[in-house]
Parts: structure tokens; C-alpha cells; sequence
């Protein structure tokens, strides 16, 4: 192996590196190591989405659009569907999507990716994986698929795992500043690695394995899993007794020391915390044959959510004379998180299907989403204006985009149900929190 020579072309930015996958992480990746000054090869099997980026059209969400025009405008950003492309690549990053299917983790994108790149996978080379996944698959699921043509890792290529960190909407902490960890099979896999995050974040942090790379990934999105189930218990805990839980957290948060807090809401969404944990609780029952019962009882608590809300808003407007059979219901903010706009997983969606199916006339508003196609539902995103809001039976502010005007929606909403304490404690006889 010429490690040396390869991490001397990677500190002085002559390193060429694909990017395997372009979703919002990938391309994140890719659009900042071309900005950085490298030459980046980035590829996709979806034809659309490479022929759109490669005309200079963002089309990914959560994609930093001023990013993406830098890394255009840098003229260092190829993309292009063939894996061929990769052969004259000094580093690979694998970043595409690990999801959940009947609580099993499905690992097929990561195993047509290996087999991609090993088929062009050149000597002394490194390739990290970014995938979320569970401990073991970077030596055990993809090492064999890269050293399949021969080439062994350790010996002819570098291989580790550097888990994506990357949090679509947050204006304050993006790739650069926002830490990394890395681990590789070996000492020199997990320092080069770490060189090459050099390059393009503020601190690295060089772990000792790949497994512990993969586990601390898995620890992050977990904690913050199992403490949303906690303020979400809390919040049905609440209601029964007739206490603002949202005035016990934020009293909760004047302790300086030995508290964070988290909030209650429909759901959790996205592609992390719904699904990562199922990783671990998956590999426990596979591996000991024991529940991990923490993580199994936190995903029972936040699956439940969308059928407790969608109790709660049927008893509001029962406590205003209306059924919710026949009620027009404006539903606002579908997407997972506020000021993105990804559906995946989104609670809000599943509440809106539950009082569809209820008998309820829901139409929404979503300044990304203009169509939802998914849970049985078929609807047309609907204008937002003072009418809109007065006609509606209830509003449901379920995902709070910071565009939403929520003082004018209060004042116009006949009822409003909010999901998220956008009202901030109102006190309007109209306005009920979770």
C-alpha cells in the first residue's frame, strides 16, 4: 500500500473522490469537497436526478442551494450514472439510503454499491461508508464485496466508516462545523480517513473501529429517539392531568446542569430517528436474542403518537360542538420538520390519513409540498389566506415553518390545534396545545 502517497494527495487537495449516491448527503459531500478544491466524481443510478444536477439544478432537499451553485460555478463537480467513472478515484464515499423494512435493516442499496465500486475500485485507494447501519456491516457485509475482484483491504485498498452527521434545515451547524467521527479496519485506514474529513470539517475525531464509528452513530439518533418518547409520554401524561407540558419543560430547562430538553409532537420522521434504532434493536434480538427494551417500548411510545393526536384533535372539536365526521380540517406543515421539505416518515401525514378516514374534509397547506400521494391519501396542497383559516372547522399546526405567520393564524382560525407549541402558550380559548 502507498498510504503515504495517497494521504499526500489528499492534504494537498489532489485527490480525486467519487461519491457514490447523490441524495442530500451525498451531494452535500461531493458539492463541498469540489468547493474545497477537489475533483469530485459523483454518481447516481437515478438518470433524472443526475441529468437535472448536472444541468446546475439543486433538486435535492436539504441540499444548501448557495453550496451547490459554489460547487457548480468551481467547475470541479462531475456527475454521471456509470460506476466507471470511479476508476480513476482515489477515494470512495459510499452514501446512500439503509432503510427499515418489516423492522429489519435492508441493506441492498450498500451491497449494489459495493459491488459497483468494487468492480472499479483501483490500488491504494481508500473507501469510507457514511451509511447509518449496525455494527459489523462495513467489515462484514461490505468488505467481502470490494475484495471481490481480487484487491484485499488492508493490503491493496484502505477501508472505513464515517457516519454522516449532516441535519437538513439547521442554519447553524453544516458539514464544516459540525464534528466527525471516523474508524477504519486498520490504523492507517482510520488515519487517512480522518485526514480526508480534514479537508472538509472543522475537528475529527479518529475512533479505534469501524463497529465503534457504526455504534456511535447509532447512539446519537437513539438518545434523541428515546427522549422524545419520554416528553411524548409525558405529554399524554399531562393532559390527563390537566398540566401545560410545555410550561413543566421549559421550567424543567432552567436547570443548568443534568437536563436537555426535548419536545413532544405528532411523531418522529425523517430518515434517522424513526429508523435507526430498529438497527440496534434488530441486532440485539439477532445477536444475543434479547429485546433491546429501552429502544423497542421508545418506538411503541412515538408510533403511537399519531393516534393519540388525532384523538386529541376529535376531542377539541367535540368540546366546540362539531363530529369529526363531515369537519373541514386545514392542516399545516406535512413534512417531517419545519423549513424542509422531506416527507419521509412524516407523523403529520399519518395523522391527516387517520381523520380522512374518520369521515374529516382535510385539505393542507405546505410551502414544500404542493401533493401527497402516500398512506391512502390523494391531495392537492390548498391556498393559506385569512378565508381559508375561517372556514375550516379546525387548523392543525402540525409542522411549523418559520414562514407561518402563527399570530395571524390564531386570530383567524375558528379553532386551532397546535402540535408543536408554535402559539408559545397562548391563552386564546381557541387555541388547544398538545
Amino acid at each position: 500500500m502507498k498510504t503515504q502517497q495517497l494521504q499526500r494527495r489528499i492534504t494537498r487537495r489532489e485527490a480525486v473522490i467519487g461519491v457514490v449516491g447523490q441524495g442530500y448527503v451525498g451531494l452535500s459531500l461531493a458539492a463541498s469537497a469540489a468547493v474545497e478544491g477537489m475533483t469530485v466524481r459523483a454518481v447516481d443510478v437515478d438518470t433524472d436526478r443526475i441529468q437535472q444536477l448536472a444541468a446546475g439544478s439543486n433538486v435535492v432537499p436539504g441540499v444548501d442551494d448557495a453550496l451547490f451553485a459554489n460547487a457548480v460555478e468551481a467547475g470541479r463537480l462531475f456527475f454521471g450514472t456509470d460506476a466507471a467513472a470511479l476508476a480513476d478515484c482515489d477515494v470512495v464515499v459510499i452514501c446512500v439510503p439503509t432503510p427499515v423494512v418489516e423492522h429489519r435493516p435492508d441493506l441492498r442499496f450498500i451491497e449494489d454499491a459495493g459491488r459497483a465500486v468494487a468492480g472499479h475500485l483501483r490500488r491504494d485507494s481508500l473507501v469510507v461508508l457514511e451509511s447509518t447501519t449496525y455494527p459489523g456491516t462495513t467489515e462484514q457485509v461490505l468488505r467481502p464485496l470490494l475484495e471481490a475482484h481480487g484487491l484485499r483491504a488492508g493490503r491493496d485498498f484502505l477501508l472505513a466508516y464515517s457516519p454522516e452527521r449532516i441535519d437538513p434545515g439547521n442554519v447553524k451547524y453544516g458539514l464544516r462545523n459540525t464534528p466527525r467521527v471516523v474508524g477504519g479496519i486498520d490504523e492507517p485506514s482510520s488515519q487517512t480517513a480522518g485526514m480526508f474529513y480534514d479537508q472538509l470539517v472543522d475537528e475529527v475525531e479518529v475512533l479505534s473501529s469501524c463497529r465503534a464509528a457504526e455504534m456511535a452513530k447509532l447512539l446519537e439518533n437513539t438518545f434523541r429517539m428515546v427522549n422524545i418518547a419520554l416528553v411524548n409520554e409525558l405529554a399524554t401524561l399531562c393532559s390527563e392531568q390537566q398540566i401545560d407540558v410545555w410550561e413543566v419543560i421549559r421550567a424543567a430547562a432552567t436547570k443548568p446542569f443534568g437536563f436537555m430538553p426535548f419536545y413532544p409532537g405528532p411523531g418522529v420522521g425523517g430518515h434517522c430517528i424513526p429508523l435507526d434504532p430498529t438497527y440496534l434493536a434488530w441486532q440485539s434480538r439477532r445477536d444475543t436474542g434479547r429485546p433491546f427494551r429501552l429502544v423497542e417500548t421508545a418506538q411503541d411510545i412515538n408510533a403511537h403518537m399519531p393516534t393519540y393526536v388525532t384523538s386529541r384533535v376529535i376531542e377539541a372539536l367535540s368540546d366546540h360542538g362539531k363530529a369529526v365526521k363531515g369537519a373541514n380540517i386545514l392542516a399545516l406543515g406535512v413534512t417531517y420538520k419545519p423549513d424542509v421539505g422531506d416527507l419521509r416518515e412524516s407523523a403529520a401525514i399519518e395523522v391527516l390519513a387517520r381523520l380522512v378516514s374518520k369521515g374529516a374534509k382535510v385539505t393542507f397547506h405546505d410551502p414544500f409540498v404542493t401533493e401527497i400521494r402516500e398512506h391512502g391519501l390523494s391531495l392537492r396542497g390548498s391556498s393559506l389566506s385569512r378565508t381559508s383559516l375561517a372556514a375550516a372547522d379546525i387548523v392543525l399546526l402540525l409542522t411549523p415553518h418559520s414562514t407561518y405567520d402563527v399570530d395571524m393564524v390564531a386570530e383567524h382560525a375558528k379553532l386551532l390545534f397546535d402540535a408543536r407549541n408554535a402559539t408559545n402558550g397562548s391563552r386564546r380559548p381557541t387555541v388547544v396545545t398538545l
